[in-house]
């Protein structure tokens, strides 16, 4: 089956599940979708008693798509690019030292938090793997996903102040999460080899301050194109070509992918950009393409992670190890964004319960399963990827469903 086929089902499947969403379930489209999936791929799996053709199709075209390489090497760039195109840049100036302590400091102490919880609790199970696979794990499931939350943030009427947090901590973790998960794998890729810290320390900044850096450099390009003329269809396309051609030249360099797209669009989205270098027809446009391109991109993401579930193995232990993941991420989050909290929140007004709220409204999505789905075998691969799938479907559906309401709840008496 050819690349044009493969998108086709996948966006054919999308426009038919957000259909149903949208006229009977009513729930936010992300969590929707990927409800609609599963119930759909457990279905097939119930018709499979009787005649497995379907299922047999169903697999068969999953194991067509590379979900690791789909997400990450293409689709994250264009989200995070989109997400921080809208994000309210002026507040994210103001809280940007405590977002950078929360994608920095908090993802490292998560990381080691959830490695060291899950090396006891796998090792109660007698479930005998290797730490250095367990911190591995807590690299990969610790980044927070700011698609799947945004837009419950914004119908809980949540202040913006620490919507800023939860989105801007969200949209720089992904970056951060993905630089941490590829260091400690190649560090577990060769357990035998020496470990330098100095190698560790260089590549950690390459990705990190590269892809910074490279954001920085493309934002302003952007911008200085935009002023020069006035064609929104142009900066429509110099948009598109920025999150393209920077993905492109962040790989090819060894930089960050999602730290570039970041910073980019947050520089060609903010008030001051966008006045100085777009015509209210311009922004009219730029936005209207970003979130559509945005709603597309979401809609077939969620479609793939309830299909994923066919290619799991679905061992009881490793659903139960999975079960019992889920308070420990909580319980490791919790704690990774409590010394952060407590060092800024004398300086800064924060709302009151922001660590809560922060904890159950960082939700777990598509990119723990791509880098889950990119572990080799001799790392634990199925029992790491079936913890790591039943993590984000109790995450997006269970966390996803009742966050409105505990924002509602904690901050009516916040300003």
């Amino acid at each position: 089956m050819d690349y044009y086929s493969i998108a086709t089902i996948l966006i054919v499947l999308s426009a038919g599940f957000g259909y149903i969403n949208e006229k009977f379930l009513k729930l936010p489209i992300t969590i929707g979708l990927m409800v609609i999936t599963i119930v759909f791929t457990v279905v097939l799996v119930g018709v499979a008693q009787f005649d497995d053709t379907l299922l047999i199709q169903e697999r068969e075209f999953i194991a067509l798509i590379d979900f690791e390489t789909v997400l990450l090497d293409i689709m994250l760039s264009f989200l995070l690019f989109a997400g921080a195109l809208h994000t309210n840049f002026n507040q994210l100036k103001v809280q940007r030292w405590p977002i950078m302590a929360f994608a920095t400091v908090g993802v490292l102490v998560s990381t080691f938090l959830v490695g060291i919880a899950m090396f006891y609790v796998l090792k109660l199970m007698d479930l005998n793997v290797d730490f250095i696979y367990c911190l591995l794990f807590g690299a990969l499931i610790s980044p927070t996903d700011p698609i799947a939350v945004l837009g419950i943030l914004k119908k809980a009427g949540a202040p913006k102040k620490l919507e800023t947090k939860i989105v801007g901590e969200s949209l720089f973790n992904d970056g951060v999460g993905v630089v941490v998960f590829l260091t400690i794998f190649a560090i577990a890729a060769k357990p035998n080899a020496a470990i330098e810290l100095a190698d560790i320390a260089t590549l950690f900044g390459q990705e990190v301050i590269g892809g910074i850096v490279l954001g920085l450099f493309l934002g302003w390009i952007t911008y200085r194109l935009m002023r020069s003329i006035d064609s929104y269809e142009i900066e429509v396309i110099l948009t598109l070509a920025t999150v393209m051609g920077g993905t492109m030249l962040a790989h090819k360099f060894h930089l960050s992918a999602p730290l570039a797209m970041v910073t980019a669009g947050l520089i060609v989205g903010n008030d001051t950009v966008r006045n100085s270098a777009m015509s209210e027809t311009t922004e009219l446009y730029v936005d209207k393409f970003w979130e559509l391109v945005d709603v597309l991109l979401n809609t077939i993401l969620f479609v793939m992670i309830g299909m994923e579930m066919l290619v799991l193995t679905l061992d009881g232990k490793y659903i139960y190890a999975g079960l019992l993941a889920i308070p420990l991420i909580l319980i490791c989050r919790y704690i990774s964004l409590w010394l952060p909290i407590k060092f800024f929140e004398k300086r800064l007004d924060f709302v009151p319960k922001t660590n809560l709220i922060m904890t159950w409204g960082g939700l777990r999505g598509g990119i723990s399963i791509a880098l889950a789905l990119s572990l080799t075998e001799d790392m634990y691969r199925e029992l790491f990827l079936v913890i790591t799938y039943v993590v984000v479907v109790v995450s997006i559906v269970g966390q996803g469903l009742t966050v409105g309401p505990i924002i509602k709840r904690l901050t009516k008496k916040a300003v």
